[in-house]
Order: C-alpha cells, then structure tokens, then sequence
C-alpha cells in the first residue's frame, strides 16, 4: 500500500510539473506575442465609428478597413488583434509603440510622415461635402459665405475646411467621431459637414428620411490616398508593402471593396502610386 501510495504522489507531481512547464510554453507564447500555430499577432490601432471603414456592428469590429487588414495580414503571414482606442488616442498609440501598427481611413500626407511611416497607398479618397436638402451650398467655395462647418478634428476634412474658412476660424466645429459631426448637422448647429467621401456618401444612403446631399468638388478638395500607419523605423512596413500589392494585384482588393462599396476601384490608379 505504500508503494501504491508513493507510485501514486509521483504521478501527481509529475502532472503538476507537466501542467507548469505547458503554463510557462503558452506564457511564452503570449509573452511573444505569437499563436500556437507560429504566426506573431500584431496589435492594429483603430476608431470604431468610422463606418464604413471601422464601426462596430452588435459589439463586432467591421467594415472595409477590417476585412481589408485581415486579408493583408494574413498575406504577409500574421495574426493581428483589432484595438478601439478612437481617433486621436490611434496616432499616440503607433507613436508610442503601444500598437504596432494602425487603420482607419488614415490619410498619408507629409506632416504625418514625419512621425511615422506608412504602407503603399491602397484606398483613394477625397473630402466631400454633407448638407441638408435644399442647401445654398454647392461648392466648396460656398462655404465661406459664412457657413458652420462640423468636420471630424485631426483630420484632413479639417485641414480642407481650414484652407477654404482659415485656421481657428470660429465657423470651423471639430468633434471626436463623424457621427458627432453629422448630429450637429442635423440638429441645425451647422450648415455642413466635411469628410471623406465613403463616410458621408454611406451615411446618406442609409439614411434617406434625412433627406440628405452629398456635394462632390473636385476642384475645392485634392484626391487623397490612405495608408497602413507605423511607429518611425518599423520593421513590418517591408512586409506590409509586399501584402498591400499583392491584395491589389490578385483581386482580393477588387472583391472586398466591391462588397462594400458596391463599384469598381480604381486600382490602376491605386497601384500607380506604389
């Protein structure tokens, strides 16, 4: 019976030691940041309410710029976990290095550039104008004439408002999210509202009772072109760029906007650009 008893404590002990060992492989694994089939997770900084690029839909992350991340990530061989951490608070998190990477319709542009890098250019874009039926704005130079304007802050919607009204300009409203803009819009404290043009052309398909139009000006508001954004001196940027073409190029892009969007992209044009 002692036998049996100490046969017995060195099985148990050998379980406990084998249950630790797997405890500190899988700590490890986390630690590193990587799944158990051998692929690193990178941590993806972004605004979920975005839409239709990045909104969540019953508590799940979706939209364009979702299903674009995943199909890329996956081309170039990673994992990624998707972080709502809103606009503002997504540029210090790449900063910081607190998020390897960030998406979110981000528009390269040289000041950003300065502090971080990007990714070949894979959506073309341009700010256009919101306003209620029957509006007297038409263009963009309209909206001088002593217009509210709601734009969403720190983005480029607000840098083409600026151009037009002047920076600091008290007819220029900054808000947190898009939405917020729209709102104040629609409750009459602003005349229109300035963003890029799949977020307002989305929000006014699905939602006609608004009876709202969006006003497209070529001339008063320069094409634009988003990118994946990274800490200064990343290493993943080599491996991204790589991915970005080949979604382009295999037409993963083509059928993912497509489901979105609802047209054709102008991937000749996006790919000119790399």
């Amino acid at each position: 019976m002692k036998k049996n008893l100490f046969l017995t404590i060195v099985i148990i002990f050998s379980l406990i030691l084998a249950a630790c060992g797997s405890g500190e492989a899988d700590a490890d694994a986390d630690k590193n940041g990587s799944t158990s089939d051998g692929k690193k997770t990178l941590k993806v900084a972004t605004e979920a309410n975005y839409a239709p690029f990045v909104y969540l839909d019953q508590g799940k992350m979706t939209g364009f710029d979702v299903d674009f991340m995943n199909a890329v990530a996956a081309e170039a061989g990673y994992e990624i976990e998707l972080v709502n951490v809103g606009w503002d608070p997504l540029f210090v998190e790449v900063k910081s290095k607190l998020s390897d990477l960030g998406i979110c319709a981000i528009t390269i542009n040289d000041e950003r550039k300065q502090t971080y890098d990007f990714s070949v250019p894979y959506y073309l874009s341009t700010n256009k104008i919101l306003v209620p039926e029957g509006s007297d704005i038409k263009t963009a130079a309209d909206l001088k004439k002593d217009k509210v304007v709601a734009v969403l802050g720190g983005t480029t919607g607000q840098e083409a408002v600026e151009s037009i009204l002047g920076k600091n300009n008290s007819n220029i409203k900054k808000f947190d999210n898009n939405n917020l803009a729209i709102m104040e819009m629609i409750n009459g404290g602003a005349d229109a509202v300035v963003a890029d043009n799949a977020v307002v052309e989305e929000y006014a398909k699905n939602n006609p009772d608004q009876k709202l139009v969006v006003i497209t000006d070529e001339e008063g508001f320069e094409s634009e072109f988003y990118g994946i954004m990274f800490p200064k001196g990343s290493e993943l940027t080599g491996d991204f760029d790589k991915a970005v073409i080949a979604v382009l190029e295999n037409g993963t892009y083509t059928k993912i906007y497509k489901e979105w969007f609802g047209t054709e992209p102008d991937v000749d044009t996006i790919l000119a650009q790399q």
